[in-house]
């Protein structure tokens, strides 16, 4: 892994000439995403992620923290909060922001002996169980790292509406996965990340998958463009 949407974060927390994140999809076209919106205050954060924190209690981990900005904000009122991810320069970021507990670490890799009150997997939290296969491997990891009574707060999208419709009004969807599962390609000053897995979960399937694993799942919040929030417990 070349790392660059850790390399763009880097960048743009050491002012090292930041540009903007180039990403496609296997069904989308190349989109361009400004660094500067990995740093949002909670003030500029979706309704969906400030509905998380507002929920968010206890003994906290962040999975696929990012920039670090969820784990942030809970830190600065307080909670204690352990914030991961697989990029080094993004944990490298995380540190120069302040953040007590950045570490560099894949989630099915945590010590099942921690425990955690809540979990969070925010912008689109499906995405690292990579395919519909995959989602309950993760999902028990998931559930083994909570604590008795314990919450995981995950967001994702159901993306039905970027196929096309048949004359009949039925989608037209190419293949024979799950809609949900798009390769993803990432792009930054010149370079191109090797193409990865991100899954889009809808809320039914969501739901199915935790009831197979033993998790209850609720709808906490539905977003304005077919995103929403659940908590898993």
């Amino acid at each position: 892994m070349k790392d660059l949407f850790g390399t763009a974060i880097l960048d743009y927390q050491t002012n090292n000439s930041p540009e903007d994140i180039s990403t496609e999809t296997n069904i989308s076209e190349v989109d361009a995403m400004e660094v500067s919106y990995l740093f949002r205050s909670y003030k500029e954060m979706p309704k969906l992620e400030q509905k998380a924190l507002q929920l968010a209690k206890g003994k906290i981990l962040d999975v696929g923290c990012g920039a670090g900005s969820h784990s942030l904000y809970l830190q600065e009122k307080g909670l204690e909060v352990t914030s991961i991810d697989i990029s080094a320069n993004a944990i490298k970021a995380c540190a120069l922001r302040g953040l007590k507990n950045a570490q560099i670490q894949n989630v099915l890799d945590l010590d099942p002996k921690d425990k955690f009150d809540t979990i969070l997997l925010l912008m689109n939290g499906t995405g690292i169980f990579g395919t519909l296969e995959q989602t309950s491997k993760y999902l028990q990891k998931l559930k083994n790292l909570l604590a008795p009574n314990g919450q995981i707060l995950i967001d994702s999208s159901d993306i039905i509406y970027m196929f096309d419709e048949d004359e009949d009004g039925s989608k037209w969807i190419p293949g024979d996965g799950y809609y949900g599962e798009l390769t993803f390609t990432i792009s930054y000053k010149n370079q191109t990340e090797e193409a990865f897995p991100w899954l889009y979960l809808d809320y039914n399937t969501l739901q199915n998958a935790a009831h197979a694993n033993g998790l209850e799942c609720e709808l906490i919040l539905e977003g304005n463009h077919f995103d929403y929030l659940a908590r898993l417990y």
